[in-house]
């Protein structure tokens, strides 16, 4: 295919996110809870451990019931506390150690929970609205409902007033957050950003997950029976083995979503948003892509821009075809024959491109933001930059951030300048591929195959798994 960089270089539309809005949180503040100060902390701590090592002088750590808010409790071990009915707003537990901890009812509204681990903890009731979760882990945690119940001045159990009836993480961010195995029924997480969360075999029965963000999240084995999943954003959600008994799915966005559905669960997508099918022979194809070689020849003046976006076109050949700079994000393209495809300054972010064969494809100056290339054929492929000749010469990076190329082979490809962060290129065949200048930040290399490779000049910081 000729270079045809000069007559492709039109700006990008950005795909744009619904804005996430904070819903209002009607329940009252507490003033009966005993203020802890902030130096109080570390004799607190060190007693704990000493409880926790079986030596004397020790005592468990005991929280209940204490006024915690905008405290500074990073990095700090207290494992096995007790936090029931504790207020901690605004508090700061990055990097703590909270494993089997009890936060039974306790309100962690606003906390910075990035990288805490809660493995095995009881969440029952907690508040999470507004915390971010951002990497923390929550194997095995138990975040179902939880009332906590005082005696009142007649001695009678009443529920404390700024407790939910169950676990709120109402706005949440909870990215990249490991909550295999976590009990999450009845669980309140409208408006939750959980992108590229681990959510492998948590049970979500009953759960009110709508309007939350699950882009990239991991839901495989997932009980998802009953949950409401309206207006869910599940771009590249992982749904394998799911239990999809009764699941509400209405305006739910699964383009570029993986999942294999059974006999029983063929209706339980009807209402969602599904990319429709683009028959690569049929009249719309053909119509389509005359219209957009026009375009491409005259430079914008005839023809329209190719719109692939959101369509189907898996398992059909396409060899040879001409996509450059047109919009295919969220298009099927699983097991296509796609080699000596154009696909430059196209953007195809979220395509999934499992099994395709992109043999000697053209990916130069495209976006493949979140694309799924696992076990697809990307041998000799070209994605390096381009020159962009205006008022003064740009050279324009190919995009692949968080793309997955496990077990895919690309052998002899160029991704010169490209930026891969984020990448899984697990069990890859990189034989020979040239990164050099490459932003390879935090990629995974697992198991991949990386002789011959030149990684000069490359960006590896946090790169997992690399042998050079």
């Amino acid at each position: 295919m000729p270079d045809i960089a000069d007559e492709v270089t039109r700006a990008f539309l950005e795909d744009l996110r619904p804005d996430m809005s904070e819903p209002a949180d009607p329940r009252p503040s507490t003033d009966t809870l005993r203020k802890l100060d902030q130096n109080e902390l570390p004799n607190i701590v060190r007693l704990h451990a000493r409880f926790v090592e079986g030596r004397t002088g020790g005592a468990r750590a005991s929280f209940s019931s204490c006024d915690l808010r905008y405290l500074d409790l990073r990095n700090m071990d207290l494992s096995g506390a007790d936090f029931t009915g504790a207020n901690l707003q605004n508090a700061d537990l990055a990097g703590a150690k909270m494993i089997s901890s009890t936060f039974f009812a306790a309100d962690l509204r606003g906390a910075n929970l990035r990288g805490t681990i809660f493995n095995r903890a009881d969440l029952r009731g907690a508040s999470l609205r507004g915390a971010i979760l951002e990497d923390a882990q929550l194997i095995d945690a138990d975040l179902r409902d939880g009332v906590l119940l005082r005696p009142d001045s007649k001695g009678n159990l009443a529920p404390v007033s700024y407790t939910a009836a169950s676990t709120d993480m109402a706005t949440a961010k909870a990215g990249r957050a490991n909550m295999s195995h976590a009990k999450l029924s009845n669980s309140f997480v409208v408006q939750t950003d959980l992108t590229d969360a681990n959510l492998k075999n948590v049970r979500f029965v009953k759960a009110d997950l709508s309007h939350s963000n699950l882009t990239g999240a991991n839901l495989e084995g997932a009980d998802l029976t009953e949950a409401n999943l309206t207006g869910c954003i599940l771009h590249g959600a992982i749904l394998y083995n799911c239990i999809l008994s009764g699941t509400n799915f209405t305006d739910a966005d699964l383009a570029g979503a993986l999942f294999a559905l059974s006999e029983n669960d063929t209706n339980v997508f009807a209402s969602a948003m599904m990319p429709r099918v683009l028959d690569a022979l049929g009249p719309e194809m053909k119509s389509m892509m005359a219209d957009h070689i026009a375009w491409i020849g005259s430079v914008g003046k005839k023809g329209t821009r190719g719109d692939f976006s959101r369509r189907d076109m898996s398992t059909q050949s396409l060899q040879g075809l001409n996509f450059a700079a047109a919009k295919l994000e969220f298009a099927m393209l699983a097991k296509c024959d796609m080699r000596d495809v154009g696909l430059l300054m196209s953007d195809a972010s979220f395509a999934d491109m499992r099994h395709a064969d992109l043999s000697r494809a053209d990916f130069r100056g495209g976006t493949f933001k979140r694309a799924n290339f696992s076990d697809a054929e990307l041998v000799s492929v070209r994605a390096g930059p381009i020159q962009i000749i205006g008022a003064k010469t740009v050279s324009w990076p190919t995009r692949f951030e968080s793309a997955r190329f496990d077990n895919a082979k690309l052998r002899n490809a160029d991704f010169q300048s490209a930026l891969m962060q984020h990448c899984d290129f697990s069990g890859a065949d990189l034989r020979d591929a040239d990164f050099r200048h490459a932003v390879l930040q935090d990629a995974q290399f697992a198991g991949a195959d990386t002789r011959g490779a030149d990684f000069t000049g490359a960006d590896t910081r946090g790169a997992m798994n690399l042998v050079l």
